[in-house]
């Protein structure tokens, strides 16, 4: 199994365990490639991910993509120039202190100190996007989809949403 880290930051050599809101322990936070496809994008940029998995239901995959990819990462309009214009940097682990955390958004944990094996630079978010078939909704506000999403049988994630336009009345 590969798992990555993504940042804006292009030089950390050590990734050192942090503790969590919700934990008692400090970790490393990873993802692995189907995971990695929620990351494309700045770090604090809200947005609502979604996939579905063997339990999703027919009628929420027409409902909620309307092409053939079965991954969907929507953003607000305001942040489109930013993720055109970013690079990231792709962090790569050895595997075997990561453990499974969360199937949705498919992170792992490392309650380790890890030094990465490979960091590569990533260009064109949107185009790197594309080519893993991800469908991109550039949406006025996400907080309906949000919503919506939450009641579906898909897997999914509202990340940053903090960050996100307030809901609509």
């Amino acid at each position: 199994m590969r798992v990555f880290h993504v940042s804006e930051q292009a030089d950390i050599k050590k990734f050192v365990p942090r503790i969590p809101m919700n934990k008692s322990v400090g970790v490393v936070w990873a993802v692995d490639e189907l995971g990695l496809n929620n990351f494309f994008t700045p770090r604090s940029c809200p947005r609502v991910v979604y996939r579905p998995d063997d339990k999703t239901i027919q009628a929420d995959i027409e409902r909620f993509f309307s092409s053939s990819a079965r991954h969907c990462v929507a953003i607000e309009h305001g942040w489109y120039k930013r993720i055109a214009e970013i690079s990231l940097y792709l962090y790569e682990f050895d595997s075997p202190n990561f453990y499974l955390n969360d199937e949705g958004p498919r992170y792992f944990v490392s309650e380790q100190t890890e030094i990465p094996i490979s960091v590569t630079r990533i260009d064109d978010m949107f185009e790197r996007m594309f080519e893993r078939n991800i469908e991109v909704r550039i949406l006025n506000n996400l907080w309906n989809l949000g919503d919506a999403v939450q009641k579906s049988t898909l897997l999914w994630s509202l990340r940053c949403m903090a960050n996100a336009k307030p809901r609509e009345p």
